[in-house]
């Protein structure tokens, strides 16, 4: 037992789902990073599955802690953590989540805008691949050249954002089946 002195470090059930959560999505970005890549800048992101699926069920909060500890941690167990590879992910994270976050919180606030999860895939990809581009070519390679590349990888983006928001519904209507009547939701 602690004394009243020493600082005790509890974890509640929120705790327990954003650590969950962000283990699956840990796991899913470092089998990615072991696949080779035809393209480079060019993967599924199928961890981004995980972040939505936290989104539409746990809030904001609670995806910004499960795609913040996929991006670090991941790179810290692949061993790109502070590399190149490690900029352009975050900031494609970054610009995902800000773009995921504010077309969610849009849609609760304006039903008609609301967007489903296959919608919502989409635009974060987009904007990751977008974001990671941008990083791209204003940190790394400042080269006119690299814009020959944006329509491949936006087309990527797009094909692999509609794979993961089909996944998302898959997981998501699966949950919902598996939970009991009045069980938790998010959407």
């Amino acid at each position: 037992m602690a004394s009243p002195a020493e600082p005790t470090v509890g974890t509640d059930a929120l705790d327990r789902r954003i650590a969950g959560l962000a283990a699956v999505a840990i796991a899913i970005h470092v089998l990615e990073a072991g696949f080779p890549s035809p393209v480079p800048g060019i993967k599924p992101g199928l961890a981004n599955v995980v972040t939505l699926i936290a989104l539409l069920r746990h809030g904001v909060a609670c995806a910004a802690w499960v795609a913040g500890l996929r991006v670090l941690v991941g790179s810290l167990l692949v061993g790109s953590f502070l590399t190149p590879s490690f900029w352009l992910s975050a900031t494609g994270a970054v610009c995902a989540f800000a773009t995921l976050a504010a077309a969610w919180l849009l849609g609760r606030a304006l039903p008609p805008l609301r967007l489903s999860a296959l919608g919502l895939s989409v635009v974060a990809s987009v904007a990751h691949m977008s974001g990671q581009f941008v990083a791209a070519w204003k940190l790394f390679l400042p080269h006119d050249g690299l814009l020959m590349l944006l329509p491949l990888l936006l087309g990527a983006a797009l094909v692999f954002g509609l794979a993961s928001g089909f996944i998302a519904l898959r997981v998501l209507a699966a949950m919902q089946r598996l939970e009991p009547q009045g069980g938790s939701g998010g959407y």
